[in-house]
């Protein structure tokens, strides 16, 4: 209806000046307050961007480093130091991880106890009384009455470590390290040495070779890590994650060591010596199977033993070889031409000698003897006759040029010179190329002579001993087989004076080393008075016995000496010959060697 639609356009009307009456009026902002907060943000925008230029310009450097350390892993080989293995890969020396334990009392806490309560002492020592090697009292002492940093156990193997963790017990923390372990004991510790507790060297190869027994140190660098510490594929060079595994081979065989060792104790033992030693050597080219030493001790617990038997006495001692340096003048003469293979010499029994009267060790004379005779006499007199052939210059020159009195060629540590009169000396003075001619007036060590008496069996090639054929993984190794020496004396010299000392053997002269059956083998003995005071006389000797096989075509040389032996009858023949009859025994077996006939 008209007068209804009047009506509500009129209410509309009201409501919307209503409206308009309560809407506030607008403010007017001053121009100080727009600049004031225009300035805020701008100083705001500068300072953002004046410290992004501070830190994309002066302090990128930094800032990389500092990324990359969380980014970069640097990736170490496991271990410091290689493995040494014996000649057939079995273990000598070895890295392995041990902990220490350490106890924080003022956190003793078991699984799900509350953590504001502590443990006692005694709880914990209950649990770790049958893991590590001390009783609970002894535990529960140790502790005491300190809050911290207590060492409860040292050593602890892998094994006993995981079951400790095991126990989930808050305030025991193990502690990793390396420990150097020998799992041979006693057997190589003259040769191999030991690394104290700080893992210093001491002796032996671990002292000599410690550069070359020492891992790769270099660390990986780039290698970028994920969030999740997953390697990145980008940056990778080739090796990245190489483990330094190489291991250091030597040349001696266990089997033939263990049975050597125990040869020679038994000889010590039964003559009550002071020392001795026993060495298998491969004449072809060096290598040494067997170098046993008694007395020697357990690098294991190196602490418990003299530090005297920590030095390896056949190539750091010196020793008058007596009658088995024989073999070596009689080549010199039959390479000099001053006798004959078929010649022979009369042994008077006594001969003076620049006012000094010589005699044969039995006070005996022989007769006229060929020189195979001569060894098996083992005539003084004979020798010093046959020598007397030979120019004193000369034989000086001889004995200088094999080495006598020099330091031989070895990777054995601390090898030492022999002893050789000046060449004066030995010429203007009769007497020192007499006593000389079997085997007195000069020294040298085991070693060498066992170095000289390969050159009679490879047929007169002086090579050099080795223990050593190198690190597997790194260099090649030394081959196995025949090398080259020095040569020095002719084959055929060689072969007469093999034949001669197979003649020894053959004619049981030797009595403690009876003729193996099927084998051919010449050797010799050799006894001599040791020097007391300057002088002779004391009734302490040295006896030896060396042996090369098979004599037709000879592989090996075998020495055994054996210093001061008490009682009497001792004699290289009765003392260091059984020893030596035992090893050949097992070496026979151990590299297959057939028979000869």
């Amino acid at each position: 209806m008209p007068g209804q639609d009047k009506q509500l356009s009129n209410t509309r009307k009201r409501r919307r000046r209503r409206r308009r009456q309560v809407a506030l009026p607008a403010e007017t902002i001053s121009p100080f307050r727009l600049r004031l907060v225009f300035s805020i943000l701008l100083i705001g925008l500068l300072g953002l961007v004046s410290r992004m230029a501070w830190l994309q310009i002066h302090q990128t450097t930094e800032l990389q480093a500092r990324a990359r350390a969380f980014q970069i892993q640097k990736i170490q080989p496991l271990g410091a130091r290689r493995s040494i293995v014996d000649r057939n890969g079995r273990l000598v020396a070895l890295d392995e991880q041990r902990f220490h334990l350490w106890a924080h009392p003022n956190n003793f806490r078991f699984p799900g106890d509350d953590s504001r309560s502590l443990r006692t002492p005694v709880d914990v020592a209950r649990k770790l009384a049958g893991l590590v090697p001390k009783t609970t009292q002894e535990l529960v002492d140790l502790i005491g009455d300190r809050s911290s940093g207590v060492r409860l156990a040292r050593d602890i193997e892998p094994e006993v470590a995981s079951e400790i963790k095991k126990l989930g017990i808050s305030g025991l923390e193990l502690e990793p390290y390396l420990q150097r372990v020998y799992p041979q004991g006693e057997l190589f510790a003259n040769v191999v040495g030991f690394l104290n507790d700080d893992r210093v060297p001491l002796a032996g190869l671990e002292q000599s070779l410690n550069e070359m027994l020492s891992r790769k140190k270099e660390p990986v660098r780039r290698l970028r890590l994920a969030g999740d510490d997953t390697p990145l594929p980008d940056d990778l060079a080739p090796g990245v994650f190489f483990r330094d595994d190489a291991q250091l081979q030597l040349t001696l065989d266990s089997r033939l060591q263990e049975l050597s060792a125990k040869a020679l104790e038994v000889a010590i033992s039964d003559w009550s010596a002071k020392k001795g030693v026993a060495i298998v050597m491969d004449v072809t080219n060096g290598e040494i199977l067997a170098l046993a030493s008694a007395p020697t001790y357990n690098p294991n617990r190196f602490w418990d033993y003299s530090p005297a038997l920590y030095k390896e006495w056949s190539v750091q001692d010196l020793f008058e070889p007596g009658s088995t340096f024989k073999p070596i003048n009689l080549a010199l003469a039959l390479q000099e031409g001053v006798i004959t293979p078929d010649g022979t010499v009369n042994d008077t029994g006594i001969i003076k000698v620049g006012g000094w009267s010589l005699r044969n060790y039995d006070l005996g004379s022989n007769g006229v003897l060929n020189f195979a005779e001569v060894l098996q006499a083992s005539s003084n007199i004979a020798m010093v006759k046959v020598m007397q052939n030979l120019k004193p210059s000369r034989y000086w020159d001889w004995l200088h040029r094999l080495g006598v009195n020099q330091t031989p060629n070895t990777d054995l540590p601390g090898a030492v010179a022999g002893y050789l009169k000046p060449k004066k000396e030995f010429v203007d003075k009769p007497i020192e190329p007499a006593v000389a001619s079997y085997g007195h007036g000069l020294s040298l060590t085991p070693l060498k002579l066992a170095q000289l008496h390969a050159l009679i069996a490879n047929g007169g090639y002086l090579v050099s001993p080795h223990i050593t054929r190198g690190v597997k993984g790194v260099e090649p190794l030394r081959p196995s087989g025949r090398s080259n020496g020095e040569p020095l004396l002719r084959p055929e010299v060689t072969r007469v004076v093999r034949g001669w000392m197979e003649s020894v053997v053959e004619t049981d002269s030797v009595y403690g080393f009876k003729k193996i059956d099927g084998y051919r083998i010449g050797g010799k003995t050799g006894t001599a008075d040791k020097l007391v005071n300057g002088v002779f006389g004391g009734g302490l000797k040295i006896c030896s016995f060396v042996a090369n096989l098979p004599a037709d075509n000879p592989r090996y040389v075998v020495l055994v000496v054996v210093d001061e032996p008490r009682g009497g009858g001792a004699y290289g023949s009765t003392v260091a010959a059984p020893a030596a009859k035992k090893i050949i025994e097992g070496l026979l077996v151990l590299e297959k060697i057939p028979p000869s006939d």
